[in-house]
């Protein structure tokens, strides 16, 4: 009996010490919907067509479920993040036994270069290159493979770009930092 009230004592506090480092809402500071964001439509350096539509919409529905920002659609935003996409990517993984031609899967991978910056200043506050890439099985249909692999690489890709925009080092964060 006494070790079962041991095990009990050691689990509950274990249960409220163990939620001790958690931050409900946003982490860099600001209260939820505080500022606002603004998403233009990213320029397309690759030859591939429609990585634009998909990045576009994966980052903005990322910054909505992240909630630390008000999206802005049109009009006044507090930040304004544009980018390009410098380089899309695709290499075979694996390939058919017996034939080394042939690939089984690809690795895609998209990079873009993000700038995010303040309207009323011109201000930057976070540029950089961030990659979202996956691994497809083509099949015998190489078009069809990356078309079902592009909305993937596109939320790898916002996911991390919404992690840096709302978490990222600004320049008052690592000023302040000694």
């Amino acid at each position: 009996m006494k070790a079962f009230v041991l095990v009990q004592i050691s689990l509950s506090l274990g249960i409220l010490t163990g939620c001790v480092g958690y931050v409900a809402g946003p982490t860099n500071g600001l209260s939820a919907g505080a500022q606002s964001v603004r998403v233009e439509f990213f320029k397309n350096e690759t030859l591939e067509p429609r990585l634009v539509v998909a990045v576009n919409r994966a980052l903005k529905r990322n910054l909505q479920q992240d909630g630390t920002y008000t999206l802005e659609t049109q009009g006044n935003a507090d930040l304004v993040v544009t980018g390009e996409l410098t380089e899309f990517l695709r290499s075979g993984v694996s390939y058919t036994p017996g034939d080394s031609l042939s690939v089984k899967d690809y690795s895609m991978s998209l990079t873009a270069h993000i700038k995010v910056t303040r309207p009323g200043t011109g201000e930057v506050v976070y540029e950089g290159d961030i990659t979202g890439n996956s691994t497809v099985r083509v099949g015998n249909d190489l078009t069809a493979g990356q078309r079902q692999a592009v909305p993937i690489i596109a939320d790898h890709l916002a996911r991390q770009a919404t992690s840096f925009i709302v978490d990222g080092k600004w320049p008052e964060a690592a000023a302040a930092t000694p």
